[in-house]
């Protein structure tokens, strides 16, 4: 160590349950010398160099927040797009409003279809909300904005894509077709939907380069850095390595992340599916050689797999009484049949794997191939996750305690969509007890929380995140959904920092402020321990320190 930096505080809540509290950490080389008091770290202060910073000794430090699940260089296909969403769109060009209702979807169509110089250049929007905006689209529907432009409607969370005939026909999909995912009225007819990865991939092949701009995911890396420091994030999981492109997709994260400027850490999660088609018995050895590329702040770890539907998209799989109109719901591209096989090879090999599963009918799957994988072949610290988590029971908690598993726990949807689907989708029942955290925590399930951002309607916004575990207030702001589920302010900020880490395998890295780790932290105004429960969303953010480094939120363009 040639010097240290000294950062002073007001209060600094280390999460380390040994030593919770602080007022300096001293900083070398990016990682942390010492916790403490400025008379508690003498000891280094008399031997180094240092330089004392008081440029946060009127706020409050915390370890950098993290979110374990998000998508931000596939936010970027997004921009380019015309946007048909329910809320306002940050796009880079400002704000875009969001639409009310399907009709008035429709009509936007209509006029971007009336607009068009070129009839055979297809309309590509982006945004729609089944759940929020009155119900899916299908081929009808847009045959009758236009029988001859060709439209491709992409829903928000991009579980499923619209189509209209003169689309549905450059897909190449005909009436014979019986591809998984591929949507059909009651009759039989194609309904011109595209549902989960494998359809999504077909309908996206006509519209590729228009969909997938050159640039686009080095913009939305850099734009996504400056929301990760306005919302304290240091460290966040992309749970979707390889939806475009392996190359492609680490090309862009490492030009971007691993630049000295650029605020925030990344881990790259591969999708097992295409892992498999592009890479077949290779696999392993891809993932070696990339394991040997990575660094502090780019990195590949474990694997995923996407085994039903999206929440907001209501396409995710209910066990009985199932969806309040019938639907079905569909699993994802690995058959629930084959999931062991499929799994078996990473977990021998102490891949961690992370398995999506939004409905209780794939929660039961799920722990049923956590179950038969460990009667195979046993393990101990296997870590396996489950993704996303939001319809479940509280016998499958206790389950996934007794199985060893975690949670990765999108909890947004308690406040953005309980009430929308309570009459829309789920039921009442399952609508108010989405993302059951009290339930986990009593059962001794270690979990975190996350946003999923951007492929659903959301922030990317942790203390956000912890104000619905904590509060569990619905969108009405008044209504409390499933109160047994919440749980403590911190149990709920362990769930933003040191228990987040945990769930990536990275908390002997980051997580806490410990000696040794990462000197990454988030600055804050106030203090979450001491407002108001009802006020922890309120708390600002000031910005982050990633490897001591200083990254002021009001510094950040965006």
């Amino acid at each position: 160590m040639q010097r240290l930096k000294v950062f002073t505080a007001r209060r600094i809540h280390t999460m380390d349950p040994g030593r919770p509290l602080a007022s300096a950490v001293a900083v070398a080389d990016g990682r942390i010398v010492s916790v403490g008091s400025l008379e508690s770290m003498q000891p280094w202060l008399r031997r180094v160099p240092h330089d004392i910073d008081d440029s946060f000794k009127d706020n409050v430090l915390m370890p950098g927040f993290i979110d374990p699940h998000t998508h931000l260089r596939m936010s970027g296909t997004y921009m380019g797009l015309h946007y048909v969403g329910p809320i306002t769109n940050n796009a880079p060009d400002g704000p875009q409003a969001g639409l009310p209702d399907r009709d008035t979807v429709l009509g936007r169509l209509r006029e971007l279809v009336d607009a068009t110089n070129d009839p055979d250049r297809p309309v590509i929007a982006w945004g729609y909300d089944p759940g929020m905006q009155g119900g899916h689209l299908d081929r009808d529907m847009l045959d009758a904005i236009s029988d001859k432009v060709p439209l491709w409607v992409l829903a928000y969370a991009p579980h499923i894509v619209y189509t209209n005939t003169p689309m549905l026909e450059r897909t190449d999909i005909t009436e014979e077709t019986t591809a998984h995912g591929i949507g059909r009225y009651p009759d039989g007819r194609l309904n011109g939907w595209f549902i989960e990865t494998g359809a999504v991939g077909i309908a996206t092949r006509p519209v590729r380069d228009d969909v997938y701009r050159p640039g686009f995911g080095l913009a939305a890396l850099r734009r996504q850095g400056d929301v990760a420091v306005r919302n304290g994030i240091t460290t966040v999981a992309d749970l979707g390595w390889g939806f475009e492109s392996f190359e492609r997709e680490w090309d862009d994260h490492d030009a971007v992340v691993n630049q000295a400027d650029f605020p925030l850490r990344m881990l790259m999660i591969p999708f097992d599916a295409r892992l498999v088609g592009k890479f077949g018995e290779d696999r392993f050895a891809y993932l070696d050689e990339m394991r040997a590329q990575s660094t502090d702040k780019l990195a590949v770890h474990g694997v995923k797999f996407i085994n039903d539907g999206s929440y907001p998209s209501m396409t995710l799989r209910l066990n009985f009484p199932g969806y309040l109109d019938g639907e079905q719901g569909l699993t994802g591209e690995t058959p629930w049949e084959d999931m062991v096989e499929q799994m078996l090879p990473y977990w021998r090999a102490g891949i961690q794997i992370h398995s999506h599963a939004n409905g209780d009918e794939t929660v039961d799957m799920t722990l049923n191939t956590l179950a038969q994988l460990q009667q195979r072949h046993p393990r101990f610290d296997h870590r396996f996750t489950v993704e996303h988590y939001c319809i479940s029971t509280v016998a499958q908690g206790r389950r996934l305690a007794a199985l060893g598993g975690l949670a990765s726990v999108n909890p947004y949807f308690v406040h953005y969509r309980s009430l929308i689907h309570a009459d829309s989708g789920f039921g009442p029942d399952r609508s108010e007890a989405t993302a059951r955290l009290g339930t986990l925590a009593e059962a001794g399930v270690t979990f975190a929380l996350h946003s999923d951002y951007n492929l659903v309607v959301g922030p990317m916004a942790p203390l956000t995140a912890a104000w619905v575990a904590v509060n569990r207030i619905a969108g009405d702001n008044e209504s409390v959904m499933a109160p047994g589920e919440r749980i403590s302010v911190d149990r709920a900020l362990r769930a933003i920092t040191v228990d987040a880490a945990f769930v990536l395998r990275r908390d002997h890295e980051i997580g806490s402020l410990e000696v040794g780790k990462l000197a990454d932290l988030a600055v804050l105004g106030a203090d979450p321990y001491e407002v108001e429960a009802s006020a922890l969303r309120d708390v600002p953010v000031l910005g982050t320190v990633v490897g001591g480094t200083p990254y002021l939120a009001n510094d950040q363009a965006g």
